[in-house]
């Protein structure tokens, strides 16, 4: 048996190092534990996805993003809570855990030669959740979508949503609200390596919009929208894709920093895809935008930005106990000038951040605030987030909130407040780990005061691991 799997951990980990064991308390809905007051306007499902089992047969997998993925539900209704959590099943998560063995090369974990050289790719639906004509799906951006019940989160399958997408579909789909619709792109790696484009309408079918090329087989894992284009930073991440295509090695020991191809900015026009803007910019990596906007012939683009893609090292150490690689991200915002094709960037935090969210009622247009999960000091970088963020845009205020000692929270969600006005009237809801108790709980801050702390907490009986990405699905 071949495969790169990393040893088991060794003893004298961190306290939140529990959360990156393997989740095996399944449930349907059932009532949680309250702690403070729940708003009565909040009224919906948070929906979370992230990896809850991190190896297979005794071995672990070889970089977080392996993990298989589950899924986690709070409904909020009425004051009180319920919580769902379930592990989701694709049929080649089942047919490892029955060999009792790695079958399937992966993002850092590598399979067997057969498999290898076959291009069988595991769909570990791992990374988000979204929603879509009232329908969930799991996503990962290397293969095609897992659709849960939203009834009780239950596997349903895999889809190509009736041959429309794949073979890959990010798992960063981005709405546009004055459009009524939502983006999504997928990599397709060949001859020559292609960015396909999908809109999502809020009422019809999904429509390809189609495809552009890439400068060469790279990683794009996030991109974002305005009300009128689609906009990418392809980075100077290079992938050896013949090793790949030959199984030598998983997908991450195949990346290349190569800093001399600077970073292409490449900007499609949402109604004239076969039309795009391209030029290049000094050599950055990101892994997730906020938001962006258009204004007299610029783009505004809030995204987190690190100076290389040496944070991939850091997420694959992370699960396996304090990293040894900086996580150098900071919140940044881009202007790019249409007419000059040029990109100016400021630096907006010091601060070691990630998971930038607006106000989806503000998504493809201006906005004045950005939410982030975040690290407290100089030095919390080695372990998980362990502090939320706001940041106004247009002053530089920062307010950084600790929800307690080695309590850990994840990317915040923004729920509108109804019939709210402002655009920070609302809440944040953020799935967190306490580390101290072992258990999960959903901090709920009022948006406008983060710093007064949580108004609420509803906890679960259990630890649930950290979860990548979610999402908000209001009441009907």
């Amino acid at each position: 048996m071949t495969s790169a799997a990393t040893p088991l951990p060794v003893p004298d980990q961190p306290s939140w190092r529990k959360a990156f064991r393997e989740f095996t308390q399944e449930h349907g809905y059932q009532p949680l534990r309250v702690e403070g007051q729940l708003p009565r306007e909040l009224r919906g499902t948070l929906l979370r996805i992230g990896p809850v089992s991190f190896g297979v047969g005794g071995q672990r997998y070889g970089h977080w993003f392996d993990g298989d993925g589950g899924a986690l539900a709070v409904r909020f209704e009425g004051g009180e809570a319920q919580g769902a959590a379930r592990r989701i099943d694709t049929p080649t998560m089942r047919a490892e855990r029955e060999a009792g063995k790695v079958l399937y090369n992966n993002y850092g974990t590598t399979g067997p030669l057969w498999n290898r050289l076959s291009g069988k790719v595991k769909n570990t639906a791992n990374t988000s959740a979204m929603t879509w004509n009232g329908r969930l799906f799991a996503l990962v951006e290397s293969t095609v979508p897992t659709e849960l019940s939203l009834e009780d989160l239950r596997t349903l399958g895999e889809t190509d949503l009736d041959g429309a997408v794949g073979p890959s579909f990010s798992a960063h789909p981005h709405r546009v609200e004055a459009r009524r619709a939502t983006y999504n792109f997928g990599v397709h790696y060949g001859r020559v390596t292609q960015l396909n484009l999908y809109e999502l309408p809020d009422t019809g079918a999904i429509r390809r919009l189609g495809s552009v090329p890439l400068p060469g087989p790279t990683i794009i894992h996030d991109f974002i929208a305005t009300e009128r284009h689609l906009v990418f930073f392809v980075s100077s991440v290079r992938i050896r894709i013949f090793r790949v295509l030959l199984g030598m090695g998983a997908f991450s020991d195949n990346f290349d920093w190569q800093p001399r191809h600077g970073t292409e900015v490449l900007i499609i026009p949402i109604d004239d895809p076969r039309r795009p803007m391209r030029f290049q910019a000094e050599p950055f990596f990101t892994w997730h935008f906020g938001n962006a906007y258009e204004e007299d012939g610029r783009l505004t683009v809030d995204y987190v930005r690190y100076p290389d893609f040496g944070s991939n090292q850091w997420l694959a150490e992370l699960k396996d106990g304090p990293a040894s690689s900086d996580a150098q991200g900071r919140l940044s915002r881009s202007t790019i000038d249409l007419k000059e094709r040029t990109l100016r960037t400021e630096q907006v935090s010091d601060r070691r951040c990630e998971f930038p969210v607006v106000n989806g009622l503000r998504a493809g247009a201006r906005h004045r605030y950005v939410y982030l999960a975040a690290h407290s000091g100089p030095s919390a970088w080695r372990g998980p987030h362990d502090a939320l963020a706001k940041v106004d845009m247009e002053t530089g205020a920062e307010t950084v909130v600790s929800l307690g000692k080695e309590h850990h929270p994840t990317e915040p969600v923004f729920v509108p407040r109804p019939g709210g006005s402002a655009e920070d009237d609302g809440w944040l809801l953020s799935q967190t780990y306490d580390a101290t108790s072992d258990q999960t709980y959903v901090a709920v801050l009022e948006a406008r005061t983060p710093e007064a702390g949580p108004v609420a907490r509803v906890w679960l009986e259990h630890a649930f691991p950290f979860t990548f990405h979610g999402t908000w699905v209001p009441a009907r």
